[in-house]
């Protein structure tokens, strides 16, 4: 059974990116303002660090991104009464 790597991915509402590392994949720190964008962006830069840090001999590379981003929701002022 293949290895699978696991990516953390957080939204920062101050900046208005998301941002995602790695324990698994050393090196792995990168953002971007939407989470396709940053899967776009995961796809090319876990197999190119995966060879530079000669991390694996596999053809393929099996990974999981867990994102996680926190908002808030309001309840209208007429539903409190």
């Amino acid at each position: 059974m293949q290895k699978v790597f696991f990516i953390r991915a957080e939204w920062d509402n101050d900046a208005s990116i998301w941002s995602a590392t790695s324990d698994d994949v050393q090196g792995l720190a990168t953002e971007a303002d939407s989470i396709e964008i940053l899967f776009n962006k995961l796809s090319s830069m876990i197999p190119e660090l995966m060879l530079l840090n000669k991390l694996t001999d596999q053809a393929e590379i099996v990974y999981e991104v867990l994102a996680r981003k926190s908002s808030i929701a309001h309840i209208p002022s007429e539903a409190s009464s």
